[in-house]
């Protein structure tokens, strides 16, 4: 919508309240609703001030002033509201200078988009995201000095064949790993899945399909591609709607990597591609008929791949998931086809779908800043031609140790990855898309979660060492 739309929504649909919503650096949507009588044409100019101070990682009480930008174009109405509400996505500006807040993360999706642009590589790239995701019946969790546990449960998960219901056991449930595409009522979430699709329909998005995914509760919508910061908006309405709709079915849904042991855990591929003159950049007559440009692309998200952990699997929870033997691309390599491997090319007949996967990323990730540095790793490879070796066209899972010791792997901690950004942040700051302060304060935000983690007893621990 243009500002005239909205202004026309607005009064010819009975808008009550309009919704502003802002992403934090970790990646969570905020947002404030004010009466649609108080949106007019200079509000949408001037935008609306706030407290930065209270959000986390961003400035301090004595310079908290700060100024939230309307971005009409990414308006819709919020369906999950009595009183009818139009929501609209932020960035957000310094209010004395108008200038891009530089710890804003839509910001930096925008910068990277621009960058893009000035580098002479490109007009437009392209970013189609799978996120999955789980649906619970029942979550507990206690982190307190004398215990720390958590409890999940789920009607239609493995572990109940042989629990007593009150109105009997139905027993067919997908088993441990046994989850992709049964049809019901094996798979019992077609009629919530379907609703959330249709609502993300009727919301504007941009959607094509939906599964059950590979683990017990473990579930899949899909988006399609997008331009980098409409894409972003679109995963976070992505997930609002899935945590909508699942509240209203007396579910809980989570983006959590891993959070049950022993079944696959939760990943986000990411399908990226780079168009210029209205071409496609990515096709070409080299391997798996890809371009020069998109191996140079593939070469520098591998050559980054473990400072772009920091940003694409943010959280202690994710090194759970990225681990050989549950369908996790934990090796540095790349393949047509073959999913065992961190970046993959999908198979496809039209150039126009040609387009390289990041198969290590997670939900867990802000996707403005997961995008925006998967963005700037594959320009930097194609900027300094970064060869990405040899394709990996076998099943890596099952390589001898001898071979596996070749090859190169993604971080194994929200530690590791810490410092690796540290030691390899520069590509991120080129044409002052990331800023070095930004880093720095995500960086300190993630170390908090860090020593959290780090510095809690665990339950397993108790079981492997209370006795000792």
């Amino acid at each position: 919508m243009s500002t005239k739309d909205v202004l026309e929504t607005i009064k010819d649909e009975d808008v009550e309240y309009v919704d502003i919503r802002f992403t934090d650096p970790r990646g969570k949507l905020q947002h404030v609703t004010l009466l649609s009588d108080q949106v007019d044409e200079d509000f949408l100019e001037e935008g609306f001030m706030f407290d930065g101070s209270s959000i986390a990682g961003w400035k301090s009480i004595d310079q908290s002033d700060m100024k939230l930008m309307l971005d009409t174009e990414s308006a819709y109405m919020d369906p999950f509201f009595a009183e009818k509400t139009m929501a609209v996505h932020c960035s957000v500006v310094e209010p004395d200078t108008g200038e891009a807040y530089e710890r804003d993360p839509r910001g930096t999706a925008e910068k990277a988009e621009a960058y893009l642009k000035s580098s002479g590589i490109g007009d437009t790239s392209y970013w189609g995201p799978e996120a999955e995701f789980f649906l619970f019946d029942d979550v507990r969790y206690s982190v307190e000095m004398n215990k720390v546990s958590y409890e999940i449960d789920a009607i239609d998960a493995s572990w109940n064949t042989d629990t007593e219901y009150e109105m009997g056991n139905m027993g067919h449930r997908p088993g441990v790993k046994g989850g992709y595409f049964p049809v019901p009522p094996i798979d019992d979430g077609q009629d919530i899945r379907s609703e959330m699709l249709s609502t993300m329909k009727r919301m504007g998005m941009k959607v094509d399909k939906h599964h059950h995914e590979v683990a017990s509760c473990q579930h899949e919508l899909g988006l399609i591609f997008s331009s980098l910061t409409a894409q972003a908006d679109h995963l976070q309405k992505y997930k609002y709607v899935i945590h909508q709709v699942a509240h209203a079915y007396g579910k809980s849904a989570t983006f959590m990597p891993k959070p049950i042991a022993g079944d696959n855990g939760t990943g986000m591929h990411v399908n990226m591609s780079i168009w210029k003159d209205d071409k496609p950049l990515f096709a070409g007559d080299k391997y798996a008929d890809l371009s020069q440009e998109a191996l140079y692309y593939i070469g520098g998200v591998l050559k980054h791949a473990k400072a772009l952990n920091a940003f694409t699997n943010p959280s202690t929870n994710s090194y759970k998931r990225l681990i050989p033997g549950f369908e996790a691309p934990v090796l540095r390599a790349y393949s047509a086809r073959n999913r065992s491997g961190c970046v993959r090319i999908p198979w496809t007949e039209s150039p126009k779908a040609k387009r390289v996967e990041a198969r290590f990323p997670d939900p867990a990730a802000n996707p403005y800043l997961c995008f925006a540095a998967l963005l700037m790793a594959g320009i930097d490879g194609i900027k300094n031609k970064i060869d990405p070796g040899e394709a990996m066209d076998k099943d890596l899972y099952d390589l001898p140790p001898e071979e596996l010791e070749g090859i190169p792997t993604v971080c194994a901690s929200l530690r590791e990855a810490m410092d690796e950004l540290d030691a390899d942040m520069d590509f991120l700051l080129q044409g002052d898309v990331f800023t070095r302060d930004q880093v720095e304060g995500y960086m300190d935000l993630k170390w908090e979660e860090i020593y959290a983690f780090e510095h809690t007893p665990h339950p397993m621990e108790f079981k492997m060492y209370y006795s000792c």
